[in-house]
């Protein structure tokens, strides 16, 4: 888009806060989106319409209490979405290294308007399956280019930081979901098909202002000078740039940005003899791409997501009315305690926003584990013990429910955004889009896997499901260390050195990421250096 409709002409960290803001509200709509599928799942009429089982009237404390008689149809509705996720991040993919990644996120929203329309508009399984298909595909080009174009305007020691806000705005649009449905219970008897058409058509609000407002967005300035469009990109990043204090540091500034564009013209010259990895099928086997190895940092992008998915925060966040039932809470009780869980997990991610970059990646994933890992079996340990001692009900529910909002509250910090953020980091611009793309699909395959499965998990293994989760935690461990090497407080271009040694392993990495920054110093090519086998 013509670099003259930028918003109001804005320069500095208010550009950033704008554009922040801005990617916020589709990172919202994607959390809602996941939220929201929480109440429709308890919703009667939306179980019965859907064929899903019955609805059982419990009194006027209680309300009605659904019974779930189909999981696996309940779980293939909430999968299917999935699906859609995984061929639209990879056709938003595609389309955004080419067409970029303004219209990219303007045809995904257009995709979620069409899918959630025909959601809330449902009449029957197949009308409702189609439907969340189509939601997936708008929300997988979302996912594939939203994070890429906020890391690729954002500085390099605030990267993280800046895609870690936006998913606290991602959890809030998760709180609302919960919230909102909620409340739309008490409508009526319960009953009524509001309570679940009404949360569904929510979420074309905040997408059409996302879209609306796009019409005056900067696009990024790595894809401008990938598309030739040089002067446009040398002028947005002196306004990125730009000091706060226009009076102060402007030629420092200045120098910043001349040579973060230096930086990103040789990397696109790099990535251009390289064209003929850019294409999925090239990327997954590695074909064409020398030194980059982008094969490696493929399988390091997709395996993230999904060991995301399978230290258990899926299943908690769908399923957590569930678990709070068999810790031997009330159906009442157990949706306050799931909306409260919702609200310290979104207090928990502002952790995150100030840790993410002084930390770094690897920290971040190493305590989070550790953390959710204990979380999940002792939560698991206690539910089991409630089953065996039901005299004891306030205690162990009470323990087992603590351990819940513990696990939350240390994913929120620690492992929600740094899978997110990891794959933005990680491929060079000539694929990057392409690149995150394939970390969505990990997303996809998880999400998707997880979520078909955790009902009957629940159903066949009971509280077991949670040791299952807090197992994957611990063994995600050793992964980290060995196998993903830091990407905080280096610039993108940089990231391209770091890959550039031949061995899998982090230690090694480093090693040769230390050579290579010594030999620029000395004034070799960058070119020179990552097409050469130089030995560590």
């Amino acid at each position: 888009m013509p670099k003259t409709k930028s918003l109001l002409r804005l320069s500095g960290q208010n550009l950033l806060y704008l554009l922040n803001f801005v990617a916020g509200l589709a990172i919202f709509f994607f959390g809602y989106d996941q939220g929201m599928m929480g109440g429709v799942n308890t919703s009667p009429d939306y179980v019965e319409t859907m064929n899903l089982g019955y609805p059982t009237y419990a009194g006027q404390s209680e309300g009605f209490i659904v019974t779930i008689t189909q999981p696996t149809r309940q779980g293939g509705i909430v999968s299917i979405y999935y699906l859609g996720t995984l061929f639209g991040c990879l056709i938003g993919g595609a389309i955004g290294d080419k067409i970029g990644r303004l219209k990219t996120m303007a045809i995904g929203g257009l995709w979620v308007v069409l899918g959630a329309t025909l959601q809330c508009s449902a009449q029957n399984l197949t009308w409702m399956l189609c439907a969340r298909f189509i939601n997936g595909v708008g929300t997988g080009h979302l996912n594939a280019i939203v994070p890429v174009w906020s890391a690729e305007v954002a500085t390099h020691t605030t990267r993280g930081a800046f895609i870690a806000f936006e998913f606290t705005t991602n959890i809030f649009g998760v709180v609302v979901a919960y919230w909102l449905e909620f409340g739309l219970g008490f409508v009526g008897d319960g009953r009524s098909q509001i309570r679940w058409r009404f949360p569904i058509a929510f979420q074309i609000i905040p997408i059409s202002v996302f879209m609306i407002l796009l019409l005056w967005m900067p696009e990024s300035p790595r894809y401008l000078v990938k598309a030739g469009r040089l002067r446009e990109a040398k002028e947005l990043l002196q306004r990125l740039r730009a000091p706060s204090d226009p009076l102060s540091g402007e030629k420092e500034e200045n120098k910043q940005a001349r040579e973060e564009y230096e930086a990103i013209v040789n990397a696109v010259q790099l990535g251009r003899k390289h064209a003929s990895m850019n294409n999925y099928w090239n990327m997954f086997w590695g074909k064409g791409s020398g030194k980059f190895h982008i094969a490696r940092r493929v399988q390091l992008s997709i395996w993230l997501q999904i060991i995301q998915e399978w230290v258990g925060i899926a299943a908690i966040t769908v399923y957590a009315p569930t678990i709070f039932v068999g810790a031997g809470y009330s159906s009442r009780k157990s949706q306050w305690l799931s909306g409260l869980n919702t609200v310290t997990y979104m207090i928990a991610t502002l952790f995150a926003v100030m840790t993410i970059d002084r930390w770094g990646r690897r920290v971040g994933l190493w305590w989070g584990a550790v953390g959710q890992g204990i979380a999940m079996i002792l939560a698991g340990a206690f539910s089991r013990l409630l089953k065996d001692h039901p005299e004891k009900a306030p205690a162990y529910g009470g323990a087992a429910a603590l351990f819940i909002f513990l696990y939350t509250a240390i994913f929120g910090a620690t492992w929600l955004t740094i899978p997110w953020v990891y794959p933005t980091e990680t491929f060079p611009l000539e694929v990057r889009a392409k690149g995150n793309a394939w970390g969505v699909v990990g997303w996809s395959i998880g999400n998707g896997w997880l979520t078909l499965l955790s009902p009957v998990m629940f159903s066949k293994i009971g509280e077991n499901t949670l040791h299952v989760f807090g197992a994957v935690n611990f063994l995600s461990i050793p992964i980290v260390w060995a196998l993903y090497p830091e990407t905080a407080n280096r610039t993108l271009e940089e990231i391209d050195l770091l890959f550039a040694s031949d061995s899998i392993f982090v230690w090694e990495e480093e090693k040769h990421f230390r050579r290579l920054k010594d030999e620029l110093a000395y004034g070799r090519d960058v070119t020179e250096l990552t097409e050469s086998d130089v030995k560590v």
